[in-house]
């Protein structure tokens, strides 16, 4: 089978002030959920769809990415010898993917990670997961989006529907559906307009753009040449607004779960209901939860 996105960049530069002091000296992408850090289930999510190659943007105090996903040969040989075969295979069965680090030195913004990534991707097409969103694996979003890239042979934007209230958190776009796609009726739509957080009185819709993208290389020159917007940086919205002068992008509704690990609430959601659903620990933790919420009537 022909693999048409082989290149996923997750951008891990950012300074996770919403966790301080948590976060002082360790990256926000490191913080567990269950026993996998935030960022593994992005890659795992990439893995699933064929992705194999992958950048990583990073910043200072990031080292502990990078050896997470390196081999570790005492751990691994300690646990060969106690016969601890289970544990092994969870921290070797990342070993065999290709991880290309970049540091952004100054945390431009989303944007500017984008294009730090510019000299490993080259002319390929490419996905981008933000990892404090994190989709149920259950779900398919990144496959589709993919699907849907091949289909158009264009980029491809997440949305999710949020309460208009809650707009000024995202960029947000203007947009059509398809009235002719049958694959996934209702939920393709070409892109009219974006724009990085808006107030609820200005905003053109409540779809809000969520951290998953496939892109293509030439939103590297739309990127490069802008200045910065909101919150003083280089906005990936605003070069998918410049890119969408040029050429049509397409955005594909997510109806299915996502938790916003990057807020507090949307972490403690996810370890919760993730949590539920861990073979090991799903019987004693539901059982934990009832006893504990019962205990407060």
């Amino acid at each position: 089978m022909k693999i048409s996105v082989k290149k996923a960049v997750l951008p891990a530069a950012g300074l996770g002030t919403r966790f301080l002091p948590a976060t002082k000296a360790s990256p926000k992408e490191m913080l567990p959920i269950v026993d996998k850090p935030m960022i593994q289930y992005s890659v795992e999510e990439a893995l699933s769809c064929g992705i194999k190659e992958f950048i990583i943007i990073t910043g200072k105090y990031k080292r502990t990415i990078e050896d997470h996903f390196d081999s570790a040969f005492e751990l691994e040989e300690n646990l060969k010898r106690k016969g601890k075969k289970e544990l092994l295979e969870k921290i070797i069965t990342l070993n065999h993917i290709d991880f290309a680090y970049i540091r952004q030195r100054t945390p431009l913004g989303l944007g500017h990670a984008i294009v730090c990534a510019m000299p490993f991707v080259k002319d390929e097409p490419f996905a981008v997961l933000l990892s404090d969103d994190i989709i149920d694996p259950q779900e398919t979003l990144l496959k589709d989006m993919i699907y849907i890239h091949e289909k158009y042979n264009a980029p491809v934007i997440a949305l999710e529907r949020v309460p208009r209230k809650e707009v000024q958190k995202y960029g947000v776009v203007a947009c059509t559906p398809l009235p002719n796609e049958k694959d996934f009726k209702g939920r393709v739509f070409k892109i009219t307009d974006m724009v990085e957080k808006p107030s609820p009185e200005t905003a053109p819709s409540n779809l809000a753009i969520i951290g998953r993208y496939i892109l293509t290389p030439d939103i590297f020159t739309h990127l490069k040449g802008l200045k910065p917007g909101k919150g003083g940086e280089i906005q990936l919205t605003d070069g998918l607004k410049s890119l969408l002068k040029k050429r049509q992008i397409y955005g594909y509704l997510f109806n299915g779960k996502r938790y916003d690990a990057g807020s507090k609430l949307g972490f403690l959601q996810a370890t919760v209901e993730l949590g539920l659903r861990h073979p090991e620990l799903s019987g004693d933790f539901k059982k934990y939860l009832k006893d504990l919420i019962s205990s407060f009537h």
